[in-house]
């Protein structure tokens, strides 16, 4: 097995950073055209429910399920009114099936009870719901209500460290960086754009350096050619 090559740490101006930002977003955005959300939904609070069930759990997963469980239960209102036993054979299948059963449910009846059904936008309002942290928070408000963002999933921590734009594995110290590194008009398509990349080319284990077309822009490219070739 190829081991991943290290982060590159970096010592360029911050303006260098930022301008470089711009250009791997603006190469991003040409090679996935119009990529937004991964779970399928019909409104906020569908979004804000598949979020939370995506946790630890593919995409792919969460949209298998999802259909007849926003069939059953379209809106926070239905899904305040359900019992435990009766949602969770619609979400058996993903991970952690019983802790999310409960939050959804718990989300739902906070919905209903404080914000009259309707999911807030303010990141403060989000993170107080049952399983809703930044990083749900964040999808959730650009995907959903098109505010900038910056989501921090498995895929951002680890493009964000080989592109020398912030450096370590706590979501809530990168994101901050990256808001000091990224300008804020392209958060919430950058985070987006740099998770489908990470899926498809800078794999984890295996990244796929010779044929990434970020290589000019990258500083971790030498390392990684030089110990995947």
């Amino acid at each position: 097995m190829v081991k991943p090559a290290p982060f590159k740490k970096t010592k360029e101006p911050l303006s260098q950073t930022r301008g470089r930002a711009v250009q791997i977003q603006q190469i991003l955005a040409a090679e996935y055209p119009d990529v937004k959300t991964f779970l399928n939904h019909d409104s906020p609070f569908q979004l804000l429910i598949a979020v939370i069930l995506s946790a630890q759990c593919t995409d792919e997963r969460v949209n298998m399920v999802t259909p007849a469980l926003f069939a059953r239960f379209p809106t926070a209102e239905c899904l305040a009114k359900a019992d435990f036993d009766e949602v969770l054979p619609f979400i058996r299948s993903i991970n952690f099936c019983n802790a999310k059963t409960a939050n959804i449910i718990a989300t739902s009846k906070r919905l209903v009870a404080d914000f009259a059904g309707q999911v807030p936008v303010e990141m403060s309002d989000l993170i107080s719901l049952a399983g809703v942290g930044r990083k749900t928070a964040n999808v959730v408000r650009g995907q959903a209500f098109g505010l900038p963002g910056i989501t921090v999933d498995t895929h951002v921590k680890r493009l964000s460290n080989r592109l020398g734009f912030a450096y370590g594995d706590d979501p809530t110290a990168l994101e901050t960086t990256l808001m000091s590194v990224w300008p804020e008009s392209i958060w919430s398509p950058f985070s987006t754009e740099l998770i489908v990349h990470g899926r498809r080319v800078c794999t984890a284990l295996k990244p796929k350096c010779q044929s990434c077309i970020l290589y000019k822009l990258c500083p971790s490219y030498p390392l990684n050619t030089a110990q995947s070739g």
